[in-house]
């Protein structure tokens, strides 16, 4: 039997072990699998189990190990997948009632790649209902049910890749694939206290997956470490013919990729306005290490004429294109939460002006984004302003002493701004705030820029420990 440590082993140290056949894919995915359905149900984090398929994968990659022919460092490992991933044969909710019983013929390029660097497909894991897209105002969004933060259960893991937060954070994984719009790689990242990654648009091609807004989504991995996220990245980016929006742009991942000089970061202007205390002083403290490695600028400031909360607008027109079909045949009714019920039939209502006029918008923010980021190695700012909300209260009510910086509130600033440029960022874990739930740290850079984004946050936690915590669960 595998000792409880090794399902919080980072991905680097499970392949080591797999390689060098200390232990085998069987063993590992085995336990992994026991883990999803004894703890899984607990944390609301699993919406189906692929034992059969995963029993398969790891038996094959243990005789191709044996074999001497290895695949790289994911060889072996089991992940699971937010479930708006297409899998053949096996459900893909998308996390909404009305599509409970979908299934597809065909496998997401992304778990596609995935099988070709010989990872092991364990688990289809929650989200909240249509990722958000209708907005929903409570972690009750979806026919699963919330889902927990492993830290403490009676707080949300943040959406929408609620599951693959949770099951990453919990051991029930190596390591998960989320999606982001506007945020829902970063957040259940900063509240579960792990590393996420959300890509540069593009670099991962979406041919499979749940289309909320074509010009925003984004596939990312979820890991224990940066480390690991360089890992993952590596073997699903890429152009693909299915995605016309990949971009042919090869990307490559090295930990040992030596730095010639000190990083050049720039700390976000008023980045800590409206946080909680704990997320200020752990921003603050985690300044203090980046100074050890990085020159840190306090100036850096995104341009403050520029119309960011287009991002709704263009959320809500391409949502309400994606979900048409449910709106007007009424299903949306089946959705769990009443906001969801109902925002469907306000974003079928946006102009056809305002969408264009929003899409012009974005092309001045892209620039200016660009512009700023060019300056920088880095820009970084704390990952969400407050830890995770209680899991049976509206984000409108929770922590009402920070209006509009609630978990539920539109993103911050800086996550707005860099989806809406496309723009790559990485959040890791910076310490641990009320209710002893985690607190993150993000870097975010110019288009594309992921490699350095990664050579920071390893740095980072070369010099920090939060990253090697783990829950009780």
């Amino acid at each position: 039997m595998l000792n409880e440590e090794t399902f919080f082993a980072p991905v680097r140290q499970l392949a080591a072990k797999i390689r060098s056949r200390q232990i085998s894919s069987v063993e590992l995915t085995e336990g992994y699998l026991d883990r999803l359905e004894k703890i899984g149900p607990r944390l609301g984090a699993v919406v189906t189990i692929t034992r059969d398929l995963a029993m398969k994968e790891a038996k094959a990659a243990d005789r191709e190990i044996r074999a001497g022919k290895y695949r790289g460092p994911l060889h072996g490992i089991p992940y699971g997948v937010k479930d708006l991933l297409a899998t053949a044969g096996i459900p893909t909710t998308w996390g909404a009632a009305p599509y409970k019983n979908q299934v597809f013929n065909y496998d997401a390029t992304v778990v596609t790649k995935l099988r070709k660097a010989g990872a092991v497909l364990v688990a289809k894991l929650a989200m909240i209902e249509l990722a958000g897209g209708l907005g929903y105002n409570n972690p009750d969004a979806s026919f699963t049910g919330p889902t927990r933060t492993p830290w403490n259960l009676g707080f949300w893991s943040g959406g929408s890749s609620s599951g693959p937060g949770s099951a990453t954070a919990a051991g029930l994984v190596g390591f998960s694939i989320g999606s982001e719009t506007s945020g829902s790689i970063v957040t259940p990242s900063a509240y579960c206290g792990l590393a996420g990654l959300r890509p540069t648009y593009g670099r991962v091609s979406r041919h499979g997956a749940m289309a909320l807004c074509w010009t925003l989504d984004k596939l990312g991995p979820i890991c224990r470490s940066a480390d690991d996220c360089g890992l993952v990245l590596a073997a699903i980016a890429g152009v693909d013919p299915a995605d016309p929006t990949s971009v042919a742009l090869p990307f490559t991942y090295s930990q040992t990729s030596q730095r010639t000089r000190r990083f050049k970061i720039g700390v976000l202007k008023n980045a800590t306005s409206g946080c909680q205390p704990e997320v200020q002083k752990n921003f603050e403290d985690s300044l203090k290490v980046l100074s050890e490695f990085a020159d840190l600028d306090d100036t850096a400031e995104f341009p403050t004429d520029l119309q960011y909360g287009v991002v709704g607008t263009i959320v809500a027109a391409e949502g309400a294109s994606a979900f048409r079909e449910i709106i007007e045949n009424g299903k949306v009714q089946e959705l769990q939460t009443p906001r969801d019920r109902i925002g469907g039939f306000t974003a079928m209502t946006v102009f056809a002006v305002d969408y264009i006029d929003a899409m012009r918008h974005r092309v001045k923010v892209q620039k200016g984004m660009e512009a700023v980021c060019a300056k920088y190695d880095a820009v970084v700012a704390p990952s969400r302003n407050t830890v995770a909300s209680p899991i049976d209260v509206d984000f409108d009510k929770a922590f009402p002493e920070m209006r509009n910086q609630r978990p539920g509130a539109p993103a911050p600033p800086v996550i707005a701004a860099g989806n809406l440029a496309g723009q790559p960022a990485i959040s890791v874990p910076n310490g641990f705030g009320q209710n002893g739930l985690p607190t993150g740290i993000q870097f975010q850079g110019k288009a594309f820029s992921e490699d350095k984004l990664l050579a920071i946050a390893n740095a980072y936690q070369k010099a920090t420990d939060w990253h090697t915590k783990h829950p009780k669960v």
